[in-house]
């Protein structure tokens, strides 16, 4: 009777050491994925917060410029054609420089709707620092397509761009000989609104051009830049012409905080012409 009851007893608290045992493994489990699930959360939050002490407020600069270009396009054919521009772009209205540019290209006309063009172009931007002197060299190899349609009244030109750039690096006012290469691609939408009646009154131009970049170095400013125009144009007669007005230029710099915001008094004139083949 003794030994049974003491067998009894001892096989209680074996279960009873069992069932102590389980509870603390059980905590200790818990305790175990509370500290690993709490140690995930600071490994994901500690780089944000790092990131968040780390990235600079946003620094906008705003400036004046003057922007004038002669843009042309050529026809030597009923569907060939060479198209051709020449701008200045400068600081202050014409106080300082920014920069000379030249482009051209060979352009595919099918018809009045649509026109391929792929050319090259060359810029010379002048230095930002004011104690500089050397330009830095910028060489483009471009290709877009463009489209004029009418809804009404409204003319509508879109064209898409895709330039490939090498940009000059200076350093201390010197040539390194090194450059930075990006491919860009732009997207432009132009309305041509007419106000009045009379065909030889200006009509209002509004437009907007979105630019992005890519490319190895192009880290922190994949959003280059965005161009808003409003202003006229004018007819000077069938084969030139011009449009006036205020340009917002707002450029994202390469370190990703700082901004341009360049207030633009844009001047564009436009001229079409053909070369005439003697029979």
């Amino acid at each position: 009777m003794f030994f049974a009851l003491f067998t009894q007893a001892k096989i209680c608290s074996r279960q009873i050491y069992k069932v102590n045992l389980q509870s603390k493994l059980k905590t200790q489990l818990k305790h175990t994925i509370l500290k690993t699930n709490l140690l995930k959360i600071l490994l994901v939050l500690f780089p944000a917060v790092l990131l968040a002490q780390t990235v600079k407020p946003k620094e906008i600069n705003e400036q004046f410029q003057t922007w004038v270009s002669l843009n042309t396009v050529t026809k030597f054919s009923p569907h060939w054609g060479i198209a051709a521009d020449v701008h200045l772009r400068t600081n202050d209205f014409f106080q300082d420089n920014n920069f000379f540019f030249l482009r051209g290209g060979l352009a595919y006309i099918p018809n009045s709707k649509f026109s391929f063009t792929a050319g090259y172009a060359h810029m010379w931007l002048a230095p930002k620092n004011p104690t500089w002197s050397t330009f830095s060299d910028e060489n483009r190899i471009y290709q877009q397509v463009q489209m004029i349609t009418k809804q009404g009244n409204v003319a509508l030109l879109q064209r898409i761009r895709n330039e490939q750039r090498w940009q000059e690096i200076i350093v201390n006012d010197q040539e390194t000989g090194e450059n930075k290469f990006s491919n860009r691609v732009r997207y432009l939408l132009s309305a041509t609104i007419p106000v009045f009646k009379n065909k030889k009154a200006p009509s209002l131009v509004l437009s907007d051009e979105l630019l992005v970049q890519f490319g190895q170095d192009i880290v922190l400013n994949t959003f280059d830049q965005n161009r808003f125009f409003i202003g006229i144009k004018q007819s000077i007669n069938p084969k030139l012409s011009f449009d006036f007005g205020y340009m917002n230029v707002y450029q994202q710099k390469s370190n990703g905080y700082q901004y341009d915001m360049n207030h633009t008094l844009r001047l564009f004139f436009y001229m079409s012409s053909s070369i005439a083949h003697a029979d």
